[in-house]
């Protein structure tokens, strides 16, 4: 029987849901916003019927800005309770009102129950609707004193394992078609031995086997390698240690197309071992 992890983020308007949702992101759930209840049965029976991997962590934000359909939501949960493949699990997360009010005022925005009034009054007033489903929750967080990154730690703890959490891509690229925007960490390796001055590899990539070869077999690139492995080893754990999902490490040529090529591929499976990695090549069908 497939898997099925379902939770559902739900809590006062300004205790960070907004947050957990991009945390949960990264930890590889498909994430939905302010999904109406009353749609929840239904949308169920679609993923359910879907043989899609992608589908199987989900999380569903819900909250007031659903108005009327708030209220259908101990329906859809009693629905579940039914079920032998989903049993959603609710993450209500809280603050106090006096952490609630400063938020409002710091970002000037008004509360969705009080959007003429004082923030104090839309606060009560949700905090009241909001009792049972917060006595229904199997996970509280109160992010009065929280930081991003505490909030963060809370919900790895409870929801994932860290190591899912943060992801390393490697990248070439060509640089006479320019630096990658995303790219966190780039290196130039334009100094090695380049394959495109042998005749018969000029129109070959680093995917071949024999132009991998050639580019790996000088001892610069030995020596860069080792050095450049001891580096990411050292920054790669703080990265992650300090909350970052994921890195882009891009790997720099002339085009794009051999050396870098062939560079990112090698260290693509060297920290594979130890990170969920992935592998692409921007410039590599370029001329």
């Amino acid at each position: 029987m497939r898997d099925i992890q379902v939770v559902i983020i739900t809590g006062m308007s300004g205790a960070g849901k907004t947050v957990a949702t991009r945390i949960f992101e990264d930890m590889g759930y498909f994430c939905i916003d302010n999904l109406p209840p009353t749609l929840m049965p239904k949308f169920m029976d679609l993923i359910e019927g879907s043989d899609s991997e992608k589908l199987n962590k989900l999380a569903l934000v819900m909250d007031l800005r659903g108005g009327e359909f708030f209220d259908s939501l101990l329906k859809s949960l009693n629905v579940f309770s039914k079920s032998e493949k989903i049993k959603p699990k609710i993450l209500f997360l809280d603050a106090n009102d006096q952490t609630l009010v400063r938020r409002y005022k710091e970002t000037r925005r008004s509360h969705p129950l009080s959007p003429k009034g004082r923030p104090v009054e839309g606060i009560r007033l949700e905090r009241r609707k909001l009792e049972e489903v917060k006595g229904l929750a199997q996970y509280y967080i109160d992010t009065s004193a929280l930081s991003s990154r505490q909030l963060r730690d809370q919900i790895i703890s409870d929801f994932g394992k860290e190591s899912e959490t943060f992801r390393v891509n490697l990248l070439s690229f060509g640089f006479k078609y320019g630096l990658p925007m995303d790219a966190d960490l780039v290196f130039d390796v334009r100094f090695l031995p380049n394959p495109y001055y042998v005749k018969h590899m000029r129109d070959r990539t680093g995917l071949d086997a024999d132009i991998s070869e050639y580019v790996l077999k000088w001892t610069e690139t030995q020596q860069f390698l080792k050095k450049l492995t001891d580096l990411l080893q050292f920054m790669l754990p703080q990265y992650k240690r300090e909350g970052k999902g994921q890195i882009v490490i891009a790997i720099g040529c002339t085009g794009g197309k051999h050396r870098s090529v062939a560079l990112a591929e090698w260290l693509g499976k060297k920290f594979s071992a130890d990170y969920p990695t992935s592998v692409s090549h921007r410039d590599i069908e370029r001329g």
